[in-house]
C-alpha cells in the first residue's frame, strides 16, 4: 500500500491526504453527541495548540522549501518567499473581509465581512470553515511539489497531513460545540462540525493542481499556503485562545504544537 501510494498521482495523493484531515475533524465534532459542554480552559488549549501546529508548518513544511526551491533555481531565496507570503496574507484578508462569519462566543452584531442576514450558526460555521482553507491548501502544495521536486519529501508531505490531522481533531470538537451551544441539535451540530473540514480536500486539490500546472511558481505558491496560514493564526486562532484569558494555557498548546510539527517535519523528513 505504501509504495502504491508513492507512484498515485499528486493530486491524488493531496485529495487522500486531506480526506485523512477532514476525517479526524469530524472524529473531534463527533464529541459533542456525548458532550453537553467543554470547559473554557480545554477550549483555548486547544486552539493554542493549533496555532503552534499551523505555524511550524508554515516554516518547515513551506517557507523553508520555498527557499531551497528558490535558491536551487538561481532566484534570490528571499524574493518568493517574501512575496508569495504577502499575497497569501492578502488572499486570506480579502476572504475575511468579504465572508459573512461571527468567531464562537461573540454576537451576530459582531459578524464580520458582508452583511447578511444568515443566522448565528450559520455564520459560526462560515466562520470555522474560514479556518480549514489554507490548512487544506497547504497540503496539497505540499504534495504537488514532491511531484515537482520542489524541495521537499513526500514524507516531509505527509509529516503535514498527519500534523494538521492531529490539530483537527480537538479542533472538530471546538467547532462543534459552539454550534452546539448555539441552539442547534447535537446531530445538526455533529454533520456541520464534520462539514467544515470538508473545504480542506477541496483546497488541496487545487493547491495540487496549481502546482502541476505551473513549476516555475512553485516556490510562490508555498509561500502562498504559509502567508494564509499565518494570517489565519494571527487573525482568528490566536485571538480566540486568548479571549477566555487563559493565556499561559493557551500559550503552552501554542508552544507543544509548535513542537510536535517541527518533530514531525524533521524527523519524518
Amino acid at each position: 500500500m505504501v509504495s502504491s501510494f508513492t507512484e498515485w498521482d499528486p493530486i491524488l495523493q493531496a485529495f487522500v491526504a486531506t480526506v485523512f484531515t477532514w476525517l479526524m475533524t469530524t472524529a473531534g465534532a463527533s464529541f459533542v453527541l456525548g458532550m453537553k459542554s467543554i470547559r473554557r480552559r480545554v477550549v483555548d488549549l486547544m486552539l493554542g495548540f493549533a496555532a503552534g501546529v499551523m505555524i511550524a508548518a508554515s516554516v518547515w513544511s513551506l517557507l523553508i522549501p520555498a527557499m531551497d526551491l528558490a535558491e536551487a533555481d538561481g532566484v534570490p531565496r528571499w524574493i518568493p518567499a517574501l512575496v508569495g507570503f504577502i499575497v497569501g496574507g492578502f488572499f486570506m484578508f480579502g476572504i475575511d473581509r468579504t465572508l459573512p462569519h461571527v468567531h464562537p462566543g461573540l454576537s451576530s452584531d459582531q459578524a464580520e465581512g458582508i452583511k447578511t442576514a444568515w443566522s448565528r450558526s450559520t455564520l459560526l460555521f462560515t466562520a470555522l470553515t474560514l479556518h480549514n482553507i489554507p490548512e487544506g491548501l497547504a497540503v496539497g502544495v505540499a504534495f504537488g511539489a514532491v511531484a515537482q521536486e520542489g524541495g521537499t519529501t513526500l514524507a516531509a508531505a505527509a509529516a503535514l497531513a498527519i500534523g494538521i490531522g492531529i490539530q483537527n481533531l480537538p479542533e472538530g470538537t471546538a467547532v462543534s460545540l459552539p454550534l452546539r451551544g448555539s441552539g442547534m441539535s447535537r446531530r445538526r451540530s455533529f454533520v456541520y462540525g464534520s462539514l467544515s473540514g470538508l473545504v480542506e480536500p477541496m483546497a488541496a486539490v487545487i493547491g495540487a493542481a496549481a502546482v502541476a500546472a505551473a513549476r516555475p511558481i512553485l516556490p510562490y505558491v508555498l509561500a502562498f499556503a504559509a502567508g494564509a496560514m499565518v494570517y489565519v493564526v494571527v487573525e482568528e486562532v490566536i485571538p480566540e485562545s486568548q479571549r477566555g484569558k487563559n493565556t499561559n494555557l493557551a500559550t503552552g498548546g501554542a508552544m507543544a504544537g509548535f513542537a510536535l510539527m517541527m518533530l514531525l517535519d524533521v524527523a519524518l523528513s
